[in-house]
């Protein structure tokens, strides 16, 4: 039998080829990470045939040196990961990024750089040489350093003048990736410090409203209320960029793929759950303006929605076509007379309890004919399902993530890792959790829905769109 060794290098093998025709095919070419990051670089991942060659030689190349390297390294390749965060922490906010993006593929000397960011230049050499030895900026000669594909990711596209004169800018107006990598690196590490201790305290241990970041921050405060203090002011503004940046990032139709919209009779109503300022549904009131959409959250956001709408969408609001409800989603649902009640990234902010709660609501709100969707990741077993598996009650085949071949990991490993780092930000900062589809499926079962259909985001093991009926039975709070 040939070696795992051998099995994966044949599979690179296959999957460099393909990549490469799929590439001829359609004229594009692969990114060159010594050269900024540029989003027409990712237009060869468009190719469904490239996007999974592509994944395929990541999660194989990451899984070639956890066998060849020697396991000390490997496994300090995550005990070290906090000083990662550390030094590219650092570099975000001395601007760094900002810096180097003026001085070319050339790169600057490290004096340069100290003299434009206060830093001390024998220190910011260090934390810089440890990031481009995991590919993140590039040391071009000593102490001469530049940007590269991965730290470019970071750039605000604002001066260095404008970053100092103004710090609570930075995020305004930029793609959010810099503002999310930012909010990580900062309370969600800091959080991140204290779980065990949180998850050790017995008066913590078992209470959901209590997270380790107020282990952390010293403070009793849920996440959303710590932000909303006075002295947390440039955190809520990288907050709320950052949240903004997820969105930008997802394709334009997401939610217009998330149902047949067109099979709904002219005056059905939407109702987006959750919806902060109902941004998602801007192509959906565009593209089927015969729709009437609710959008709900709390009283705050929805002030914050009707400006956004005013300025985006006038027309919808003055015709009626599209109300902003404020409505907290644990009190009895308003709206009755639902074709499709709309929930996007809210679960995974809640306990299994508040959950169900949630989707209760909805339920005792449900007609026969009423549809619920939801849109939020649907973590894949790191381990292969079995044959005629019953991970859910309906065994749908679509409800289990799609597979690497062997001898991959099944969920494509560290390829992967995004989501379980939201996974992680999700009980750091909130005591929840990604949850796994059968997870859902149960907690669906428990507030009397039954899953339809599940459709998932091809190359993205964890995003699925689930649509549920309501069930036979009717569950009262």
């Amino acid at each position: 039998m040939s070696s795992e060794l051998e099995r994966l290098l044949d599979v690179i093998t296959k999957a460099v080829a393909s990549l490469n025709l799929a590439c001829s095919a359609d004229g594009t070419r692969l990114p060159d990470i010594k050269e900024p990051f540029e989003p027409s670089s990712e237009k060869f991942r468009s190719n469904h045939q490239a996007l999974q060659a592509a994944r395929i030689i990541s999660a194989a190349a990451l899984q070639l040196e956890a066998i060849v390297a020697p396991p000390q390294v490997v496994l300090y390749h995550v005990v070290g990961g906090f000083f990662k965060s550390m030094a590219l922490r650092i570099c975000l906010e001395s601007h760094v990024t900002e810096i180097l993006r003026d001085a070319g593929s050339e790169g600057m000397y490290v004096q340069d750089i100290a003299k434009r960011n206060g830093q001390d230049p024998q220190k910011l050499a260090r934390f810089l040489r440890y990031l481009c030895s995991n590919h993140v900026y590039r040391e071009v000669s000593p102490d001469v350093f530049a940007n590269n594909r991965i730290s470019s990711l970071l750039d605000t596209k604002k001066t260095i003048e404008e970053l100092q004169s103004k710090p609570l800018d930075k995020y305004k107006n930029s793609d959010g990736m810099a503002a999310l990598v930012g909010h990580h690196l900062d309370e969600c590490f800091k959080g991140a410090a204290y779980a065990w201790e949180a998850l050790n305290d017995p008066a913590m241990a078992h209470m959901d409203s209590v997270t380790p970041l107020n282990k952390a921050y010293n403070t009793e405060m849920p996440y959303f209320d710590f932000l909303q203090q006075e002295d947390q002011g440039i955190r809520r503004l990288r907050f709320d960029s950052s949240m903004e940046g997820m969105e930008r990032m997802q394709p334009p139709d997401i939610t217009l793929n998330a149902f047949e919209w067109s099979t709904l009779p002219k005056g059905s109503k939407v109702v987006d759950v959750g919806g902060g300022v109902g941004n998602v549904f801007f192509p959906l009131a565009a593209k089927f303006p015969e729709l009437k959409i609710v959008v709900q959250d709390l009283p705050e956001v929805v002030g914050n929605a009707n400006k956004v709408w005013t300025e985006r969408m006038p027309a919808a609001l003055e015709s009626g076509q599209v109300t902003l409800q404020a409505h907290n989603f644990f009190n009895p649902q308003p709206e009755t007379d639902v074709s499709v009640f709309f929930v996007k990234h809210v679960l995974h902010n809640w306990s299994d309890a508040s959950c169900v709660k949630i989707l209760k609501r909805l339920r005792d709100a449900s007609s026969k004919s009423t549809r619920l969707v939801i849109m939020d990741s649907a973590m894949p077993y790191v381990c292969r399902a079995p044959r005629n598996s019953d991970l859910c009650s309906d065994n749908l085949k679509e409800s289990v993530a799609e597979e690497a071949p062997e001898p991959l990991l099944a969920n494509f490993g560290a390829l992967n890792e995004t989501s379980y780092v939201l996974d992680m930000v999700m009980f750091v900062i909130l005591n929840a959790q990604e949850r796994t589809y059968s997870h859902l499926d149960r907690l669906l079962n428990e507030a009397g829905w039954v899953v339809s259909s599940v459709r998932r985001k091809p190359g993205d093991a964890a995003f699925v769109q689930i649509e549920a009926k309501p069930g036979n039975t009717q569950l009262k709070l």
